[in-house]
């Protein structure tokens, strides 16, 4: 039996240190600029040493007056570029490299270079101006709430129902439907669960009609039942809603015993009716999407790309605040205190700076890459994914990854998401270029727009027509894309044909 010893050993290896400050930029790099913002705002609420940089909005408007003098005392005040990257403890590979948390290994002392303005080219964004003016014109509406509680208010009701009334209230979503159970109700409010159906029988019968209702079924009857047309075949229709949607003549007339005609003029009435009554009140306010990344075609026929500086949070760190403060610290906490606070200013600092940069380097190389979608059309979108725009600029997929999230980019073609650049590669036939799923899509979409009503598109027909073009597609692979689309089969398609409103929308 072999003795148990001790020894000792010397290895040499690579370990992944992550600081921080740097899981602090890695998080950065993710936020969308609303995010960012709120962020930014918590950390000059706790950093007395953190200052918006509001001199720089100022020198836009008045360049040559007071606004430049208070920019010079501010310059005083906060630390310069050069000042955070001498206090900056990261060398300049790490920096360049500050979200590929794969590629760090550990930090030294060096110097920062260069500035925003190296990458800037043109300011684009005019089309997007006056958006506060609208948001603020925004009347506040009266929500689905308010208006049954004015309902309530004049209801003859006792205490208890008014009780029950106001628990079923709260518990309908915006779109008019009750969305808890009413046992759950009852036995939270101590009633029975009779009392509590028949105060919903109260609720169903306020304004808008089909409100409280637990299903589409209930809502639809509501609004049927108001029209005194709820009759025993109406309600045999109702129970089977999958049906109506397929237009499926033939068993809703062995289901409801009447004709064709009848079931027809049924299916049609049923479609005037309102699904999500709820909808009709007010909402809270859709925020718009605001680009981080604007294109714009040069003189000379290129794109111009700029980063929007109104996402871009400015702060500044006031180095004249800390010398003085820091004079008059005495204890070891509070030094502490204040060596954390400088470090974390310019740090953040640091990383907003080269968020915006890192930004700016992959919108780059994706409009490089998909220069013909932005002239052509989405039919010219190209296949692309993570890792070409990674190796061409020497960052991490993840890094890549982060930086497309909840990040928009306008474009003469209109807003889009980062990432909706990259999709996937379908092979061409003969072992051509190959094609982008989503252009793909947008054919298949297209062909089915425009088929004739008397020649419906069969999956098998476009695969067909797809090839003939070049595409390598299977039928499979069309039928996910029809269904991503909405569009329904070419059975569903041939019945819908015949005078209807489609069931689906061009995108």
């Amino acid at each position: 039996m072999a003795g148990v010893g001790q020894r000792l050993e010397m290895r040499q290896g690579q370990s992944l240190v992550m600081t921080p400050q740097l899981q602090q930029a890695i998080k950065l790099l993710q936020l969308s600029n609303i995010e960012l913002a709120e962020y930014c705002e918590a950390e000059l609420e706790k950093n007395p040493l953190l200052e918006r940089d509001d001199a720089a909005a100022a020198v836009t408007s008045d360049a040559e007056g007071p606004a430049a003098d208070a920019i010079g005392e501010r310059a005083d005040e906060a630390l310069s570029r050069e000042d955070f990257s001498k206090a900056s403890d990261m060398d300049e590979a790490a920096h360049d490299n500050m979200y590929d948390a794969d590629q760090v290994t550990k930090s030294a002392e060096g110097p920062q270079s260069g500035s925003l303005t190296d990458w800037t080219t043109v300011k684009s964004g005019n089309a997007y101006e006056g958006e506060d003016g609208l948001e603020s014109s925004i009347a506040a509406e009266a929500s689905l709430k308010d208006h049954l509680e004015a309902q309530l208010s004049i209801a003859a009701l006792l205490p208890e129902d008014r009780m029950i009334l106001l628990a079923l209230i709260d518990a309908v979503d915006e779109t008019g439907y009750l969305r808890a159970d009413l046992m759950d109700i009852a036995t939270r409010l101590g009633c029975e669960i009779d009392d509590v159906q028949a105060v919903l029988g109260v609720l169903q019968g306020f304004d808008p009609v089909g409100v409280g209702a637990r299903d589409l079924a209930e809502c639809l009857s509501l609004q049927l039942k108001a029209k005194d047309r709820l009759d025993p075949a109406m309600e045999a229709v109702l129970t089977r809603l999958d049906l109506v949607a397929r237009r499926d003549i033939s068993q809703l007339t062995a289901l409801c015993g009447v004709d064709g005609e009848d079931i027809a003029d049924m299916i049609s009435e049923i479609r005037q009716l309102n699904p999500k009554p709820g909808l009709a009140f007010g909402a809270e306010p859709v925020t718009p999407v605001v680009p981080d990344v604007f294109v714009k075609v040069g003189p000379d026929g290129g794109w111009l790309i700029e980063l929007n500086t109104d996402t871009l949070p400015r702060l500044l760190v006031n180095n004249r605040y800390y010398g003085t403060v820091s004079k008059n610290a005495r204890d070891k906490d509070s030094k502490n205190y204040l060596a954390d606070c400088l470090n974390n200013a310019n740090w953040l600092v640091k990383s907003l700076d080269q968020r915006a940069r890192t930004i700016l380097k992959v919108a780059s190389e994706i409009v490089r890459h998909q220069d013909a979608f932005l002239t052509h059309g989405v039919r010219h979108l190209r296949p692309l994914n993570l890792r070409i725009i990674a190796d061409a600029i020497s960052m991490h997929e993840s890094t890549v990854s982060r930086v497309t999230s909840n990040k928009y980019i306008a474009t003469p073609r209109g807003l889009f998401e980062l990432k909706y650049f990259f999709t996937a590669s379908i092979q061409s036939v003969n072992g051509a270029e190959s094609h982008s799923a989503e252009a793909v899509r947008d054919r298949i979409r297209e062909m089915i727009e425009n088929e004739d009503s008397r020649e419906i598109l069969s999956d098998d027909r476009i695969v067909a027509l797809l090839t003939a073009d070049g595409v390598n597609i299977a039928r499979r692979t069309v039928a996910k894309y029809r269904e991503a689309l909405r569009i329904p089969s070419s059975v569903e398609r041939r019945r819908l044909k015949a005078g209807e409103t489609p069931a689906y929308a061009s995108r």
